[in-house]
């Protein structure tokens, strides 16, 4: 197996935007295509990896960036600044992630009929908007996402399943408000799965990340089992 990625530039809301490409070329058919949406600091090689690992299961993996090109945040605070410029116009974010989205399809080696997407950190709570604005994908998955819904309502309906994988001590994302998104999934008639890993905190797919004071900390059980399931999920879905 010899994975290929390459960087794209691609069109979008506040564009333009710089992505993360990754495939198998020894793959002859259309197969499905599959999202990776960044943490607060924005696409990264992180994301990138990620795209190559699922270019790894079959997918066509994509690291998208909702930033624009060349804005990252190299510092907590960049970082910040960015991610609540983002987080003020949730329309915005929705705008960039369909976007994305229709970019994913126009390839020739993606299916454009079978779609999923993943999310870290504020990618989680991306994807579980694209889920919330009714887009045609099969399965979104959030690894330590946020889960604040947007400021009005969700579409009339929710095509995606929903995977969910949350650190009981991510302080980021209190219990209460996990609690919340179960009960809007289940109010909308999602079907949806939250797995809830202890003694976790916020970022628990990240090695060698350990900061306390933040509640940041690697957790390699979580990220084993998260990625698995997350692996048997869209195996589920794309068969």
């Amino acid at each position: 197996m010899s994975i290929e990625s390459r960087k794209l530039v691609y069109e979008g809301p506040g564009g333009p935007f710089e992505g993360v490409l990754a495939w198998d070329p020894g793959l002859p058919h259309r197969r499905p295509g599959i999202l990776v949406a960044h943490s607060w600091h924005g696409q990264s090689e992180f994301e990138a990896q990620k795209a190559v690992a699922l270019a790894e299961l079959g997918y066509v993996g994509f690291a998208i960036d909702l930033y624009g090109q060349g804005r990252r945040g190299e510092t907590p605070e960049q970082a910040r600044k960015l991610m609540q410029e983002l987080d003020s116009d949730r329309r915005v974010l929705q705008a960039r992630m369909a976007s994305a989205l229709a970019f994913l399809r126009t390839f020739e080696t993606v299916d454009p009929t079978r779609t999923g997407a993943i999310g870290f950190c504020l990618g989680g709570k991306c994807v579980l908007d694209l889920a919330r604005m009714g887009a045609e994908v099969a399965g979104v998955v959030s690894f330590h996402g946020v889960f604040d819904p947007p400021p009005y309502p969700n579409a009339d309906r929710i095509h995606a399943k929903v995977l969910i994988f949350h650190g009981w001590e991510d302080p980021h994302a209190p219990n209460e408000q996990a609690v919340g998104l179960a009960n809007e999934l289940t109010r909308s008639r999602v079907d949806w799965q939250l797995h809830a890993y202890g003694n976790t905190r916020h970022a628990f797919t990240v090695p060698g990340l350990n900061v306390p004071e933040l509640g940041l900390a690697y957790q390699p059980d979580a990220d084993r089992r998260s990625w698995q399931t997350m692996r048997d999920f869209f195996r589920e879905l794309f068969g």
